[in-house]
């Protein structure tokens, strides 16, 4: 099997578990983002909350994956995540299962993101809570961001990419 080319080749596990494919996001802008609920960036997901909402109806979406890999900042199960989520920061858009981005376990879409756009220094792994995956409508990865990079400072690409 050829090695997947786009976000339509893979799969993701809503927080119940059930498996959706990402196919239906093609022709959408995303942003793929590993989450943690106690974590120094934290304060993140109310930028990315802004950003949803702003570009949300242009074609944006923003798909977060809780990530208990860094430093057991997201300790929780799928509805403490989600309910903290929607107290702390009136979030909206998708939160998926969580998952694992790096080491023997990393979800197949991770080890896409990674080799598509490796970090500094041609590093693959993920650094920390909050890296980022710009994807372009046609699917494919346009830049990974570093957990520092506030979504703020994201607009620029995303109204390139839209």
């Amino acid at each position: 099997m050829p090695d997947p080319r786009t976000i339509a080749d893979f799969s993701a596990a809503l927080p119940n578990g059930e498996t959706v494919s990402l196919a239906d996001r093609l022709g959408k802008v995303l942003l793929v983002v590993n989450t943690a609920s106690k974590c120094g960036f934290t304060p993140q997901y109310k930028g990315l909350e802004t950003l949803w909402r702003k570009y949300g109806d242009r074609g944006f979406e923003v798909i977060a994956f809780p990530c208990n890999q860094f430093g057991g900042q997201e300790p929780g199960n799928s509805d403490e995540i989600a309910d903290f989520c929607e107290v702390n920061f009136g979030l909206s858009f998708p939160l998926m299962g969580k998952i694992e981005v790096n080491g023997a376990g990393t979800v197949p879409l991770y080890d896409w993101l990674k080799g598509e756009a490796p970090g500094i220094l041609g590093s693959k792994s993920i650094k920390w809570n909050f890296t980022k995956f710009l994807i372009g409508r046609d699917g494919r990865v346009v830049r990974r961001y570093a957990p520092t990079d506030k979504p703020e400072n994201l607009e620029k690409d995303i109204e390139i990419a839209l």
